[in-house]
Protein backbone atom coordinates (compact mmCIF):
# COMPACT_ATOMS: atom_id res chain seq x y z
CA UNK A 1 0.00 0.00 0.00
CA UNK A 2 1.55 3.60 -0.86
CA UNK A 3 2.05 5.90 1.52
CA UNK A 4 -1.05 8.37 -0.28
CA UNK A 5 -3.24 5.28 -0.18
CA UNK A 6 -2.31 4.50 3.77
CA UNK A 7 -2.86 8.58 4.79
CA UNK A 8 -5.90 8.51 3.03
CA UNK A 9 -7.11 5.62 5.10
CA UNK A 10 -6.56 7.56 8.30
CA UNK A 11 -8.02 10.41 7.08
CA UNK A 12 -11.38 8.57 6.02
CA UNK A 13 -10.96 7.17 9.91
CA UNK A 14 -11.05 10.78 10.84
CA UNK A 15 -7.42 11.33 12.12
CA UNK A 16 -6.98 14.93 12.10
CA UNK A 17 -3.21 14.45 11.46
CA UNK A 18 -2.89 12.53 9.24
CA UNK A 19 -4.42 15.53 6.50
CA UNK A 20 -0.92 17.51 7.29
CA UNK A 21 1.32 14.40 6.03
CA UNK A 22 -1.01 13.94 2.30
CA UNK A 23 -0.61 17.31 1.01
CA UNK A 24 3.45 17.22 0.72
CA UNK A 25 3.02 13.74 -0.83
CA UNK A 26 0.53 14.85 -3.54
CA UNK A 27 1.66 18.54 -3.93
CA UNK A 28 3.45 18.37 -6.91
CA UNK A 29 1.65 15.93 -8.90
CA UNK A 30 -2.14 18.19 -7.64
CA UNK A 31 0.52 21.23 -9.12
CA UNK A 32 0.66 19.61 -12.25
CA UNK A 33 -2.81 19.30 -12.73
CA UNK A 34 -3.67 22.61 -11.70
CA UNK A 35 -1.72 24.32 -14.15
CA UNK A 36 -3.23 21.73 -16.95
CA UNK A 37 -6.49 23.15 -15.83
CA UNK A 38 -5.62 26.93 -15.86
CA UNK A 39 -4.05 26.38 -19.34
CA UNK A 40 -7.26 25.31 -20.70
CA UNK A 41 -8.65 29.45 -19.53
CA UNK A 42 -8.61 32.37 -21.19
CA UNK A 43 -6.37 35.05 -20.95
CA UNK A 44 -6.72 37.49 -18.15
CA UNK A 45 -7.69 34.57 -15.33
CA UNK A 46 -6.33 36.05 -11.95
CA UNK A 47 -6.37 32.54 -10.01
CA UNK A 48 -3.01 30.88 -9.98
CA UNK A 49 -2.39 27.20 -9.46
CA UNK A 50 -0.71 27.41 -6.38
CA UNK A 51 -3.98 28.79 -5.00
CA UNK A 52 -5.81 26.55 -7.22
CA UNK A 53 -4.56 23.86 -5.72
CA UNK A 54 -4.50 24.93 -2.07
CA UNK A 55 -8.29 26.03 -2.04
CA UNK A 56 -8.84 22.16 -4.13
CA UNK A 57 -6.75 20.52 -1.27
CA UNK A 58 -8.74 22.17 1.81
CA UNK A 59 -12.58 21.07 0.35
CA UNK A 60 -10.59 17.87 -0.07
CA UNK A 61 -9.14 16.96 3.40
CA UNK A 62 -12.27 18.63 5.44
CA UNK A 63 -11.53 16.88 8.58
CA UNK A 64 -15.47 17.56 9.07
CA UNK A 65 -16.86 16.08 6.03
CA UNK A 66 -14.93 12.72 6.45
CA UNK A 67 -14.91 11.66 2.95
CA UNK A 68 -14.33 7.96 1.31
CA UNK A 69 -11.37 7.52 -0.66
CA UNK A 70 -10.84 4.13 -2.98
CA UNK A 71 -7.60 4.98 -4.54
CA UNK A 72 -4.71 7.70 -5.02
CA UNK A 73 -6.98 7.63 -8.79
CA UNK A 74 -9.89 8.44 -6.91
CA UNK A 75 -8.10 11.07 -4.59
CA UNK A 76 -6.70 12.77 -8.05
CA UNK A 77 -10.18 12.46 -9.62
CA UNK A 78 -11.83 14.12 -6.94
CA UNK A 79 -9.04 16.84 -6.99
CA UNK A 80 -10.15 17.32 -10.93
CA UNK A 81 -13.20 17.90 -9.86
CA UNK A 82 -12.59 20.43 -6.94
CA UNK A 83 -10.50 22.61 -8.93
CA UNK A 84 -12.99 22.21 -11.76
CA UNK A 85 -15.64 23.52 -9.20
CA UNK A 86 -13.71 26.37 -7.91
CA UNK A 87 -12.68 27.77 -11.70
CA UNK A 88 -16.74 27.73 -12.44
CA UNK A 89 -17.30 29.91 -8.96
CA UNK A 90 -13.98 32.21 -10.11
CA UNK A 91 -15.95 32.56 -13.63
CA UNK A 92 -19.45 33.14 -11.98
CA UNK A 93 -18.03 35.51 -9.33
CA UNK A 94 -16.42 37.47 -12.21
CA UNK A 95 -19.17 37.99 -14.60
CA UNK A 96 -21.29 39.05 -11.20
CA UNK A 97 -22.69 42.50 -11.70
CA UNK A 98 -20.64 42.61 -8.41
CA UNK A 99 -17.20 41.93 -10.06
CA UNK A 100 -17.55 43.77 -13.34
CA UNK A 101 -20.03 41.60 -15.26
CA UNK A 102 -19.96 42.17 -19.24
CA UNK A 103 -17.61 45.07 -18.49
CA UNK A 104 -14.72 45.08 -20.72
CA UNK A 105 -10.94 45.80 -19.15
CA UNK A 106 -9.55 48.38 -20.58
CA UNK A 107 -5.58 48.82 -20.35
CA UNK A 108 -4.03 52.10 -18.94
CA UNK A 109 -0.65 53.17 -19.98
CA UNK A 110 1.40 54.74 -17.04
CA UNK A 111 2.48 57.74 -19.22
CA UNK A 112 -1.34 58.74 -19.86
CA UNK A 113 -1.88 59.25 -16.57
CA UNK A 114 -1.17 62.20 -14.68
CA UNK A 115 0.02 62.98 -11.32
CA UNK A 116 -2.86 64.95 -9.76
CA UNK A 117 -1.94 68.82 -8.64
CA UNK A 118 -3.43 69.29 -5.10
CA UNK A 119 -0.55 72.00 -4.08
CA UNK A 120 -2.87 74.29 -3.36
CA UNK A 121 -5.69 71.45 -2.30
CA UNK A 122 -3.10 70.28 0.22
CA UNK A 123 -2.25 73.62 1.75
CA UNK A 124 -5.77 73.84 2.45
CA UNK A 125 -6.04 70.81 3.99
CA UNK A 126 -3.26 71.61 5.76
CA UNK A 127 -4.58 74.88 7.36
CA UNK A 128 -8.11 73.47 7.79
CA UNK A 129 -6.81 70.29 9.67
CA UNK A 130 -4.95 72.44 12.52
CA UNK A 131 -8.34 74.24 12.62
CA UNK A 132 -10.07 70.66 13.09
CA UNK A 133 -7.48 69.66 15.66
CA UNK A 134 -8.54 72.81 17.81
CA UNK A 135 -11.55 71.40 17.62
CA UNK A 136 -11.64 67.54 17.67
CA UNK A 137 -7.81 66.63 18.04
CA UNK A 138 -9.14 62.76 17.22
CA UNK A 139 -11.08 63.24 14.25
CA UNK A 140 -8.34 65.03 13.14
CA UNK A 141 -5.69 62.65 13.75
CA UNK A 142 -7.97 59.96 12.29
CA UNK A 143 -8.05 62.01 9.16
CA UNK A 144 -4.25 61.92 9.32
CA UNK A 145 -4.15 58.93 9.27
CA UNK A 146 -6.11 57.88 6.77
CA UNK A 147 -5.17 60.33 4.17
CA UNK A 148 -1.83 60.52 4.72
CA UNK A 149 -0.81 57.31 5.98
CA UNK A 150 -2.91 55.16 3.98
CA UNK A 151 -5.39 53.06 7.04
CA UNK A 152 -8.84 51.67 6.57
CA UNK A 153 -11.04 53.37 8.83
CA UNK A 154 -10.76 49.72 11.42
CA UNK A 155 -7.16 50.26 11.14
CA UNK A 156 -7.13 54.27 12.46
CA UNK A 157 -9.63 52.93 15.02
CA UNK A 158 -7.49 50.44 16.36
CA UNK A 159 -4.08 53.17 16.36
CA UNK A 160 -6.56 55.65 18.04
CA UNK A 161 -7.77 53.46 20.80
CA UNK A 162 -11.88 53.61 19.77
CA UNK A 163 -14.01 51.47 18.66
CA UNK A 164 -14.55 51.09 14.61
CA UNK A 165 -18.06 52.77 14.82
CA UNK A 166 -17.11 55.16 16.72
CA UNK A 167 -13.88 55.99 14.21
CA UNK A 168 -16.64 55.85 11.31
CA UNK A 169 -18.55 58.76 12.68
CA UNK A 170 -15.45 60.58 13.40
CA UNK A 171 -14.50 59.92 9.74
CA UNK A 172 -17.89 61.25 8.65
CA UNK A 173 -18.13 64.27 10.52
CA UNK A 174 -14.35 65.17 10.04
CA UNK A 175 -14.46 64.74 5.67
CA UNK A 176 -17.97 67.07 6.09
CA UNK A 177 -16.18 69.56 8.41
CA UNK A 178 -12.87 69.62 6.35
CA UNK A 179 -14.83 69.71 3.26
CA UNK A 180 -17.26 73.06 4.43
CA UNK A 181 -13.99 74.33 5.65
CA UNK A 182 -12.00 74.42 2.21
CA UNK A 183 -15.09 75.23 0.42
CA UNK A 184 -15.55 78.52 2.22
CA UNK A 185 -11.52 79.09 1.93
CA UNK A 186 -11.61 78.72 -1.81
CA UNK A 187 -12.49 81.66 -4.26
Amino acid sequence: MSDVTRILGEIEAGDPSAAEHLLPLVYRELRKLAAARLAQEKPGQTLQATALVHDAYIRLVDVEKAQHWNSRGHFFGAAAEAMRRILVESARRRKSAKHGGDLDRQAVVASQLEAPAECGNLIALDAALDELAREDADAAELVKLRYFAGLTVNQAAEVLGVSPRKADFMWAFARSWLRRAISSDSP
